[in-house]
C-alpha cells in the first residue's frame, strides 16, 4: 500500500485530555488507558475484530464521573477516523455484522456517507455494568459518529446480561468497521458515491 492510512489527533480541553492514534491497515494491536476499565475493554473490541491499531491515552475528570471521558473518546476517535480515511477513494464504504455472546445478539451497519446520522436501539437490562453507566454507551456512539461524519445503525437484537449487550455491540461495531474501510481492488482510485465525493 502506498500510503499508509494513518492518522494521530490530540483533543485537549479543561475536562479531558485525550491523544488518539490509528492505522486502519493494523493487525489489532492496542495500547489503551482511559482511566475507565470497561471502556478500554470495549476500544479493545474493536482494534481486534476490526483489524486496526489503535493507541488510546485519556486524562478526564473522573473526580466528577466518566461521562466526559466516554463521550471525549468517541469524539477524539472519530476525529481520527475522519482524518486517517482521507478522500475515502477505493473504500467499501459500507460494513455490517452481526455478532452473538451466549443470549446476546447484535448488529451493527455503517456507511461513511459524510453525513452524521445514529440509530441507537440497546434495550440494556440493567443501568450499570459494574461501575460502568451504560447511558455512556450512547454518548460514545454520538461522538463518534458526529465527527466521523458516518450514519451508522446499532441494534441489540436480543441479550439478558448487559456485559454481553454491550460485548456483542462493540465487536460489531470492529467488525462493521474493518468492511466498511478496507480497499476494494476493483474500486481503486473511485469514490463509491453517484455524487463522486462523501
Amino acid at each position: 500500500m502506498s500510503t499508509p492510512r494513518t492518522a494521530e489527533v490530540v483533543r485537549n480541553t479543561n475536562e479531558t485530555q485525550i491523544r488518539v492514534a490509528i492505522n486502519l491497515d493494523g493487525t489489532g494491536k492496542q495500547s489503551l488507558d482511559t482511566g475507565v476499565p470497561f471502556l478500554d475493554h470495549m476500544l479493545d473490541q474493536i482494534a481486534r475484530h476490526g483489524l486496526i491499531d489503535l493507541d488510546i491515552q485519556a486524562k478526564g475528570d473522573l473526580h466528577i464521573d466518566a461521562h466526559h471521558t466516554v463521550e471525549d473518546v468517541g469524539i477524539t476517535l472519530g476525529m481520527a477516523f475522519a482524518k486517517a480515511i482521507g478522500d475515502k477513494k477505493g473504500i467499501r464504504r459500507y460494513g455490517h455484522a452481526y455478532v452473538p455472546l451466549d443470549e446476546a445478539l447484535s448488529r451493527v451497519v455503517i456507511d461513511f456517507s459524510g453525513r452524521p446520522g445514529l440509530e441507537y436501539h440497546i434495550p440494556f437490562t440493567r443501568s450499570m455494568i459494574g461501575a460502568f453507566d451504560v447511558d455512556l454507551t450512547s454518548e460514545f456512539f454520538h461522538g463518534f459518529v458526529n465527527h466521523a461524519q458516518v450514519t451508522l445503525h446499532v441494534d441489540n437484537l436480543r441479550g439478558v446480561n448487559a456485559h454481553h449487550q454491550c460485548e456483542t455491540v462493540f465487536k460489531a461495531f470492529g467488525r462493521a468497521l474493518r468492511m466498511a474501510v478496507e480497499l476494494d481492488a476493483r474500486a481503486a482510485g473511485t469514490i463509491p458515491s453517484t455524487k463522486g465525493s462523501l
